[in-house]
């Protein structure tokens, strides 16, 4: 048995049993990742996943027994090896995030700045995408890190611990009527067509629950994942918009006025989240404290032992998370 073979089974499984899309993104042929995982059945005398011809069609309840437990080794295979970087270059090596754009955008690059000037030699990576594709990332350890707000369902296997508190606010050209609502109300902002997030983006959920709630059906005529986008599509006249706080620069956005909506919705709270298990090098507990200066590296480990996100959510009950 090799820890290859494990890699491509746990990679196959991971791409929907598409042995062709599992062996692009290990950089292998895709007869070399059959031919190892026949190897590794012939060996362990079972199948670990049924046929039909050349194609997998299903895994055997071996096979997810099998699949599981490589995905621990592999697991324990990453933290030996950082631990070994750990003693022979702590300052050296590399760091990967998934997150959003709105993340990606607005709250990360001053963190990011700051982590360059103190680990010039570690190399960082980015990944943009949805709740879902940042869950996959973090939990297959293609990223050390994900960032997100929404869809936390999907985090279950993820360590994830708040960060700060966002609302949000509304969007409209300078000069438009919704300026002079006193007070503005979700009513008022119902009655013109609304450009926002994608559903299960940054926030989103929130907003539907919070029209719902006042029994109104918002016009939602144009959905983006970028505020940017959705900024430039209010500038066009679609419609008016519904983005994070953080989205907005009164020096870019001269042209548009931003109403303060933080009395209409509930707060959102960006986490960041590593796998469960995980050895932490030293510069990625530096890195979460840049980003969140309450998840000091004792909050974190003390977190990481805890095993619910109900556990981990008491533990910083009495924290002040940030604003933005």
């Amino acid at each position: 048995m090799k820890l290859q073979q494990l890699r491509y089974l746990c990679e196959v499984a991971r791409r929907d049993l598409n042995v062709s899309a599992a062996a692009e993104s290990l950089y292998t042929s895709q007869p070399g990742v059959s031919k190892q995982i026949r190897q590794l059945e012939s060996e362990l005398g079972l199948h670990i996943f049924t046929r039909s011809g050349k194609h997998l069609t299903e895994i055997t309840p071996a096979g997810r027994d099998i699949i599981k437990a490589a995905e621990r080794i592999l697991s324990e295979v990453e933290n030996i090896r950082r631990l070994a970087e750990e003693h022979t270059g702590h300052d050296r090596g590399s760091l990967s995030i998934a997150t959003t754009h709105t993340q990606a955008r607005y709250a990360l690059p001053p963190v990011i700045q700051a982590f360059r000037k103190k680990y010039p030699s570690v190399s960082l990576h980015m990944h943009q995408g949805t709740p879902m594709q940042i869950s996959e990332l973090a939990s297959n350890r293609t990223v050390d890190f994900a960032i997100a707000t929404e869809a936390l369902e999907l985090f279950e296997d993820l360590v994830m611990l708040p960060c700060y508190r966002w609302n949000r606010c509304i969007v409209v050209p300078t000069g438009h009527v919704l300026e002079k609502a006193r007070p503005l109300t979700l009513k008022a902002i119902a009655a013109h067509p609304i450009v926002t997030y994608v559903f299960g983006f940054t926030g989103r959920s929130q907003l539907d629950q919070a029209f719902a709630a006042k029994g109104l059906t918002p016009q939602v005529v144009f959905t983006a994942t970028d505020a940017d986008v959705i900024k430039t599509y209010v500038r066009l006249g679609l419609g008016v918009g519904i983005i994070a706080n953080m989205a907005y620069n009164k020096k870019i956005d001269q042209d548009l006025t931003a109403l303060d909506a933080g009395h209409l919705f509930e707060p959102s709270v960006t986490r960041i989240g590593f796998k469960r298990g995980s050895v932490l090098r030293d510069y990625m507990y530096d890195f979460i404290e840049l980003f969140a200066p309450h998840l000091t590296r004792a909050r974190v480990d003390e977190a990481a032992r805890l095993k619910t996100r109900t556990e981990r959510d008491r533990l910083f009950d009495k924290v002040r998370l940030p604003c933005y």
